[in-house]
C-alpha cells in the first residue's frame, strides 16, 4: 500500500510526542520506505533509520504529521512520555498550517488551535476500521490483567463482561473460548440475542443487581454501573476491570470501602500491545490517504 503514496508525492512524516506506540508506529514507516522524524523525544538517545529533532524542527521538515492518542491533555499539551518537556500545542500550531495532519480527538484539538485548516485535519481516532482494532487489542490487554490477578484459571471463573459496545463484543469473542461460564449484560434486545448467539448467558444491564457470584468483572459502559448496592453484592475475592473512559463506571470510594481489587484499566493497547497499536495506527493512517488519492 505505501508505494501508493510515494507516487503522490508523501515521502516523509514527522511524528510528534507520544509512548511506545508512537515509537512502533515510526519504525514501521520507516520499514515502509518512509522517511521519518521523531519530534518530542529526548529521552530516546537513537532509533536507526529514524531521525531524532526537536518538535518545531520536525514539524518543519515533514510533510505529514501524526499526533498521538489522546493528542492533546487538560492543559493543552501533546502528550509526550519520552520527554521532560512541555510540548504545547498552541505553541506548535503554527508549523503545522498547510500540513497534513492526523490526530485524535480532533475536536479538542481545535478547542485549543481553532485556526488550523480542518480540511487537513484527519481524526484516525474516529474512523470505525481503528475503533474496531483497537477494541480487539484493549481487549487482549483486559483479559492479560485478569490473567494476572485472579487467582485461578479463567476456565474455572464466573466471568461478567458489563456492555455489549465494541470491546464489550470483543472481550465476548475472546472469552467465549476460554469460559463455560460467561454472562455479558446489554441494554438492547438484539444484543441480548447476539449474545445468546455466542453461547453466552445474557442479562440486562438494569438487571445486574439479580446476579451474584462472579469472579472477574470486566465493565465498558462509560456511566457509573458500579455504585455502593452493586458493589456490596461482589466478593472481596472478585477482580474488577474498569476499562470505561474516565470517570469510569466504578465508584471507586465505595470500592476501596469495601476491599474490592479493582483496576481502572486505560489505555491498554499503549501499555499491553504498543507494536500492534502503534501499526493500527500506522495503517488507519494509510487507509485515509489511499481514500482521499482514489
Amino acid at each position: 500500500m505505501w508505494c501508493i503514496f510515494m507516487n503522490v508525492g508523501y515521502k516523509t512524516f514527522a511524528i510528534i510526542g507520544g509512548d511506545k506506540r508512537q515509537l512502533y508506529c515510526a519504525r514501521s514507516l520507516a520499514n515502509d520506505g518512509f522517511e521519518v522524524i521523531l519530534g518530542g523525544f529526548d529521552k530516546v538517545l537513537s532509533m536507526r533509520g529514524i531521525k531524532l529533532m526537536n518538535p518545531v524542527e520536525a514539524a518543519k521538515s515533514a510533510e505529514i504529521i501524526i499526533l498521538p492518542l489522546p493528542s492533546v491533555d487538560k492543559d493543552g499539551n501533546i502528550p509526550a512520555s519520552f520527554s521532560d518537556e512541555k510540548l504545547s500545542l498552541m505553541g506548535l500550531a503554527p508549523y503545522l498550517a498547510g500540513k497534513k495532519v492526523f490526530c485524535s480527538m480532533k475536536e479538542k484539538v481545535l478547542d485549543v488551535v481553532p485556526f488550523l485548516n480542518t480540511k487537513l485535519l484527519n481524526d484516525y481516532y474516529a474512523r470505525e476500521d481503528f475503533v474496531l482494532s483497537n477494541a480487539y487489542v484493549t481487549a487482549e490487554g483486559a483479559v492479560k490483567i485478569a490473567m494476572e490477578r485472579f487467582e485461578g484459571t479463567l476456565n474455572s471463573a464466573d466471568i461478567l463482561v458489563c456492555g455489549y459496545g465494541r470491546i464489550g463484543k470483543a472481550l465476548t469473542r475472546l472469552l467465549s473460548a476460554f469460559s463455560p461460564h460467561l454472562t455479558v449484560s446489554a441494554r438492547k434486545s438484539e444484543d441480548l440475542a447476539a449474545i445468546r448467539l455466542m453461547g453466552a448467558k445474557a442479562v440486562r444491564t438494569d438487571e445486574l443487581y439479580g446476579e451474584n457470584g462472579f469472579d472477574i468483572i470486566f465493565s465498558t459502559v462509560p456511566a457509573l454501573i458500579f455504585d455502593h448496592k452493586l458493589l456490596a453484592k461482589i466478593s472481596n475475592d472478585a477482580v474488577l476491570i474498569d476499562l470505561a473512559s474516565s470517570p469510569g463506571s466504578v465508584d471507586f470510594d465505595a470500592a476501596d470501602r469495601l476491599e474490592i481489587d479493582y483496576i481502572h484499566a486505560l489505555s491498554l493497547p499503549g501499555k499491553s500491545s504498543p507494536k500492534t497499536a502503534g501499526e493500527i495506527i500506522k495503517d488507519t493512517v494509510y487507509t485515509i490517504l489511499e481514500e482521499e488519492n482514489r
